[in-house]
């Protein structure tokens, strides 16, 4: 397995895969690689007449799905992360769909030979959508060539890509309903798919690294297993549901900053009790050592609201915070600062 994961993203015609893709392509941090099916010249033709164009439009996709595909993949994954908005098995499902007889066996020909010269994801991420949703979601986008996009044809391929992936096991597999989960425009919703994509990812023994620090570096910690700030965020999520608490970014401001002040106090006590203990033990090490014992239990409870409204204000800005502190500490990691 690469150390950077390759995650794939699948679904039907307008679903949301290409902005995900960029989504995860933002907070994992990964290269992006987009399917470029403007190029093909019968797909207009095809939508029109979907029998008299069918085997053109599919070799025509298969043999740039595979130039794409087996160019870019392994080349960026020898550098970075990266995220496809399609899969290359997804070819096999559309031709499948659009053709029949000698067509189709002539297109599994090649299909089986190019198949398997092309890597394998860590991770493919199936949006799943219902049928008016795909269709509302294609109105709006409103591309020339879908127009005249037939409902039945939305449907048949809504019915074949969960038909081929209800027993899929060749790598492992997110499904994610999307019919309420508008990862597009809602923050809150964008966090949660991109902590879940996560998860699967760490579930799946696929690790993210520091960007840009040079993990392999013995003086650079490793991330450790177990929980990590994604997971905080999707609980705070619900919880702010479940207890119909305050989603506001501004509101949340204002808490944090009274957490803050209560977490001054907490440190000012510490102080007040260490000068204090320091007659006492003629030792300032011990004295500060007893006096944050004394006040650990306030410090404990401080830092952890401050921390829990850190997460609101992230979750209310769309904001993946495990992401941007990887990113920032990048940076940190490459600077340098005058003593």
């Amino acid at each position: 397995m690469s150390p950077h994961p390759y995650i794939a993203i699948e679904g039907a015609i307008g679903v949301g895969k290409t902005t995900l893709a960029r989504i995860l392509g933002e907070t994992l941090p990964a290269e992006v690689l987009l399917e470029v099916f403007e190029e093909n010249p019968f797909l207009s033709d095809f939508y029109a007449d979907r029998a008299r164009y069918a085997f053109q439009t599919q070799i025509f996709f298969l043999l740039s799905r595979y130039r794409q595909q087996h160019r870019v993949i392994r080349q960026t994954l020898g550098h970075g992360h990266l995220v496809s908005d399609y899969l290359f098995a997804k070819d096999w499902l559309f031709a499948h769909l659009n053709l029949v007889g000698d067509e189709l066996a002539m297109y599994e020909r090649v299909h089986a030979i190019l198949g398997e010269q092309v890597p394998t994801p860590d991770l493919i991420v199936y949006l799943k959508a219902s049928t008016d949703t795909l269709m509302q979601r294609i109105a709006f986008r409103d591309r020339a060539y879908e127009r005249q996009m037939e409902r039945a044809y939305i449907d048949d391929l809504r019915r074949a890509y969960e038909a081929f992936f209800v027993d899929y096991t060749t790598a492992p597999l997110l499904a994610l309903d999307t019919d309420h989960l508008d990862f597009v425009h809602d923050p809150a919703a964008r966090a949660e798919v991109v902590g879940r994509v996560k998860t699967a990812l760490r579930a799946n023994s696929v690790q993210l690294p520091l960007p840009e620090i040079g993990a392999d570096s013995e003086s650079v910690p490793a991330l450790g297993e177990g929980r990590r700030l994604p997971d905080f965020q999707r609980f705070h999520h619900v919880l702010d549901n479940e207890k119909g608490f305050v989603a506001d970014l501004f509101f949340n401001y204002i808490c944090l900053t009274e957490e803050i002040g209560e977490l001054g106090r907490a440190l000012a006590q510490a102080w007040i009790k260490t000068d204090r203990l320091l007659l006492q033990v003629g030792n300032r090490r011990e004295a500060r050592e007893r006096a944050l014992q004394a006040v650990s239990p306030n410090l404990q409870e401080e830092l952890a609201d401050a921390l829990a409204y850190l997460l609101k204000i992230a979750n209310d800005a769309g904001i993946d915070l495990e992401s941007a502190y990887l990113r920032k500490m990048g940076q940190n990691w490459q600077r340098t600062w005058d003593r």
